[in-house]
């Protein structure tokens, strides 16, 4: 087994999958201790070891507990044990040789050591390991750079949650499409999907990266093309008014596929919060349009007053008189010719006025102007 060799070989692969160096040295320096007690050492023994990648020079330590004499149970009490099966001295341990050493002679080889310490014992130098010990060795490597791989993948999927992330389409299920978002897939679940939205194989969206969990062999990182924030986080990447915080998003209500209404602010006196989000002849919003395949949106102004907010609401329909009732209900009133777009086709117009304002909204026709 030659160490430079295959310590050139583990950088390389762990590079590519974004290992540190130091985590490789602490994979390396496990498996060669692994692989020195298979050659070497005996059943309960425990070694450390330390590789220095740059001379190749290995050390092992042979790990033992430092123990009191009183510690350690005795002939007659282990005696005892074995026929009854109690062991009522929870203080007291089973002295092995191979992992415990006794405070008086720890304290020839370290004097500053006491009883509940390790302490570590130089080992023989061995350069040489049989095919068994190498094999250990390998498959040690193999398992510790895989579970370094998913401690990588999961920080750097974790620091992405709830953002949104570019994914290509990978495999198309019936009940997920599977998404390359870089070092692992992405799990879009149909309950995530927009309704009607055809995932053609290389074709790249827009996701939002939902939630991940830690799976016993790989993270799994679960998106969404439904979810609300989606829209928002695309409007974020086309309106630097919004990162600089100058427009804030303060609501949001989506039917996925269909239509969403979005309610800006600004504190700004020069800027226009629905303008910003427009953009330019709407190129801003054309864009965000275009990801979500055609899907309706609706920019309103926010406003702390609840009348005004609940007018701006039920865009593009025009209110005439907003009552306030209790129980956090309200009243829109609206002329004949307006109903039917307050309401909105099956009621969407309204249904999403009142997710977006936190309101139960009634619309009622405006009597005074029936013949």
């Amino acid at each position: 087994m030659d160490l430079k060799i295959l310590t050139s070989a583990i950088m390389e692969i762990a590079e590519e999958k974004g290992i540190s160096q130091e985590k490789v040295k602490e994979i390396i320096e496990i498996a060669l201790a692994t692989a020195y007690k298979k050659e070497y050492g005996a059943k309960g023994e425990k070694y450390e070891t330390n590789f220095n990648p740059k001379t190749g020079e290995i050390n092992f330590w042979q790990i033992k507990q430092v123990v009191l004499k009183e510690q350690i149970f005795s002939k007659e009490e282990t005696d005892k044990i074995k026929k009854t099966g109690e062991e009522t001295l929870e203080d007291k341990i089973y002295f092995n040789p191979e992992r415990h050493i006794l405070l008086e002679e720890a304290k020839k080889i370290e004097p500053q050591i006491t009883a509940g310490e390790f302490l570590k014992i130089l080992a023989e130098k061995k350069q040489e390991f049989g095919r068994i010990a190498a094999q250990t060795a390998k498959q040690v490597i193999l398992q510790k750079i895989k579970e370094a791989e998913k401690e990588v993948i999961l920080k750097e999927y974790q620091e992405k949650q709830g953002e949104l992330v570019s994914g290509i389409v990978q495999r198309v299920e019936s009940s997920a499409v599977f998404f390359d978002i870089g070092k692992i897939s992405g799990i879009l679940a149909k309950t995530e999907q927009i309704p009607g939205e055809f995932y053609q194989i290389g074709k790249r969206l827009k996701l939002y990266l939902l939630k991940i969990e830690d799976e016993q062999k790989n993270p799994l990182i679960f998106v969404s093309r439904a979810y609300p924030k989606l829209v928002s986080k695309l409007f974020e990447l086309e309106v630097p008014e919004i990162s600089t915080g100058q427009v804030n998003i303060k609501s949001i209500a989506r039917e996925p596929g269909s239509r969403t209404k979005i309610a800006v602010h600004t504190t700004e006196k020069d800027i226009d919060p629905i303008g910003a989000l427009v953009g330019q002849r709407g190129t801003r919003i054309m864009t965000v349009i275009n990801e979500l395949g055609g899907e309706k949106i609706d920019v309103v102004e926010w406003s702390e007053n609840p009348d005004k907010y609940i007018v701006n609401s039920l865009n593009p329909a025009k209110i005439l008189e907003v009552k306030i009732l209790p129980r956090n209900k309200a009243e829109a009133i609206v002329s004949a010719d307006q109903l039917s777009l307050a309401i909105g086709k099956d009621g969407q117009n309204v249904r999403l006025a009142a997710k977006l304002t936190g309101w139960k909204i009634d619309i009622k026709p405006n009597t005074e102007t029936k013949i």
